[in-house]
């Protein structure tokens, strides 16, 4: 169950938290984007969940709402070469800390006031203090209000700069995961400037998903 009892928990010790997730770490294309979130208690949207629980408008509708009603937010990414080059748990940490600058530089606290709350079970040392949670982003409120964001940033890219740029490849489709029709795409096309190599060579062979709705 997805609530804010973690927040609230670190207000009561004088802390905000900053809720943390990323979308595309697992596709064969495209960047990995992170996004920051700082709630306001306040004003919080009803039916914030994990992004991959949520229907493609319903995210869009609350990525909306998180933006106009949260303290602050922040995104971050990383390209396909940059995660060729550092691998994609750095490149992952990589566009999670742009994205935390992001949401730091729109909130007048002290990073001794603010806790990361990071989906996942580990990530790089940063002078914020942070809690990493296993599946976050379907426990952890502010982590989901992030994952959205995320998400609906990341498939807004894949399906429109990077669709018109690579067209051969139908990107607005499946956003860069390794869906059959994807595979068969880079069969027929090769790989493009935009696909991650290194992927290529690791996930290539496996079995495709049906669809291209990972976060």
């Amino acid at each position: 169950m997805i609530t804010f009892e973690t927040e609230a928990s670190l207000a009561a010790q004088g802390l905000v938290a900053i809720g943390v997730d990323e979308a595309g770490r697992g596709a064969l294309a495209g960047p990995v984007v992170a996004a920051a979130v700082i709630l306001d208690p306040s004003s919080i949207p009803d039916g914030i969940d994990d992004s991959k629980r949520l229907s493609p408008e319903r995210r869009s509708t609350l990525a909306e709402l998180i933006c106009n009603s949260a303290l602050a937010w922040g995104l971050g990414s990383c390209s396909a070469a940059r995660i060729d080059e550092i691998n994609i748990l750095q490149a992952t940490y990589e566009a999670m800390h742009e994205a935390i600058g992001a949401c730091r530089a729109r909130v007048p606290f002290t990073d001794e006031q603010l806790h990361l709350l990071i989906d996942g079970n580990r990530f790089r040392p940063h002078p914020i203090t942070h809690t990493t949670i296993i599946k976050g982003d379907g426990l952890i409120l502010s982590i989901a209000a992030a994952s959205i964001l995320a998400k609906t940033h990341r498939d807004a890219i894949m399906s429109g700069e990077i669709d018109r740029t690579h067209p051969n490849y139908g990107f607005d489709r499946h956003k860069g995961y390794g869906t059959e029709h994807h595979r068969r795409m880079i069969s027929e096309h090769g790989a493009s400037s935009v696909h991650r190599t290194t992927f290529l060579r690791a996930l290539i062979a496996q079995p495709a998903p049906s669809d291209g709705t990972s976060g």
